[in-house]
């Protein structure tokens, strides 16, 4: 099996129907792609009460420093309406020069082009100058609880250790070249439950209506701006996300009304600090607002998502200068070291080794008719491999 292909590399991972938390597959089929080139590999399911036990994969080519990780998924968000696809999602049809599929952009696309790239590093040059390992969860797209996070730990505890890691999630907004992510943003989620009393709508006097507490709890958290970004971050950004008094009748006082809140925060907060400056604005809120005057002072109570991500940010020269220089090599592009967007698994990786992102233009992922054009699945295999070469040089210079 030749897995010099990037393109064929990726239609045989979209024929796995690898849907959270579902292996479909996948992980068999990249074990076979890996196997042949010379990896060691290793199945890991890891479980949790009360949630679906999820397989992983790690692989590794080597046994020597300096040591290069490759770290993604497997699995893919459902295709939603498949009748609305131009191609079946799960067929891999190539169409106009695009492979279309579920999973083609995120992520199957940036692994299919890395094992491509890895197979062509050992036709030209022969093994590594180090180790190579693949960090393949199936649990990104789900509650990524039994995923990266646990794979990181397992692997740890088994004597692995990791000098940089290369996430390959789509991180180019319109063209490859366009931005390599290094660092991310912490994110708290938290809902807030202001307590009334219920009552007859035409008999106030005898009730308070919470969502008069509410509308000011709510515009304390979204207003003034919590910072005006840093050198390396945009500004911080809360949003009210959604509104709730699960009241079906018109003539009745709710008892409660709640609200649901996200935080994007950038390097000058951590989790707690955010956290704590939230509470600050809502205590000032509720002390200056009664749901009607003349009554007592707000009361809320607020319940906060478990697992906040935490901010991070990546400073490591020879890792940020290799992949840049592969970019611009290969491209012409000069890439924006950029950290925005959401989540990823990075913020796991970020404990264990200097930790970037880029892969394929996410435009189209998440979308009926996901795909990628194999002009770009061969530019991107390109990349990478250059930026292997390159890592292993600045990784072994004194």
């Amino acid at each position: 099996m030749s897995t010099s292909d990037p393109v064929i590399n990726l239609q045989t991972l979209i024929r796995c129907p690898s849907v959270t938390p579902a292996e479909g597959g996948a992980l068999s089929a990249l074990e076979a792609m890996l196997l042949p080139l010379g990896f060691k590999v290793e199945r890991m399911v890891a479980t949790e009460p009360g949630m679906p036990d999820i397989e992983n994969l790690y692989a590794r080519l080597g046994n020597k420093g300096p040591h290069l990780m490759f770290a993604g998924h497997t699995d893919v968000v459902p295709p939603g309406d498949e009748a609305s696809w131009s191609h079946p999602p799960f067929a891999a049809v190539i169409a106009g020069g695009e492979l279309f599929g579920r999973g083609a952009v995120d992520m199957k696309g940036g692994i299919a082009c890395f094992v491509a790239a890895v197979a062509r590093h050992i036709e030209k040059h022969g093994m590594p100058k180090g180790s190579i390992s693949f960090l393949i969860t199936g649990d990104e797209e789900g509650p990524a609880v039994n995923g990266t996070e646990k794979l990181l730990k397992w692997a740890a505890e088994r004597g692995e250790r990791w000098d940089a890691c290369l996430v390959g999630e789509p991180t180019n907004p319109d063209a490859l070249g366009d931005m390599i992510k290094i660092g991310r943003r912490g994110s708290v989620s938290g809902k807030v439950s202001v307590l009334g009393v219920q009552g007859h709508a035409a008999y106030p006097h005898l009730a308070d209506n919470p969502v008069r507490g509410l509308l000011p709890l709510a515009s304390a958290l979204m207003d003034p701006p919590f910072d005006t970004g840093t050198d390396n971050f945009p500004p911080s950004n809360l949003e009210v996300t959604s509104v709730d008094v699960g009241n079906p009748a018109t003539n009745v006082i709710p008892a409660r009304a709640s609200f649901a809140f996200n935080i994007r925060f950038n390097d000058t907060w951590t989790a707690d600090t955010v956290k704590a400056e939230i509470l600050r604005r809502l205590d000032a809120a509720a002390a200056g607002s009664p749901l009607r005057p003349g009554r007592d002072p707000v009361r809320y109570e607020i319940t906060w998502a478990e697992r906040p991500s935490h901010v991070f940010l990546t400073r490591n020269n020879a890792l940020i200068a290799s992949l840049s220089e592969a970019v611009e090599t290969v491209t012409g592009r000069t890439p924006q070291l950029s950290t925005t967007g959401g989540t990823s698994d990075a913020r796991f990786i970020k404990d264990y080794c200097p930790v970037v992102e880029f892969g394929l233009v996410g435009q189209t992922m998440h979308m009926v008719d996901e795909r990628v054009a194999l002009a770009d699945l061969e530019i991107l295999t390109q990349i990478y491999g250059t930026f292997i070469s390159r890592w292993f040089d600045n990784a072994l210079l004194p």
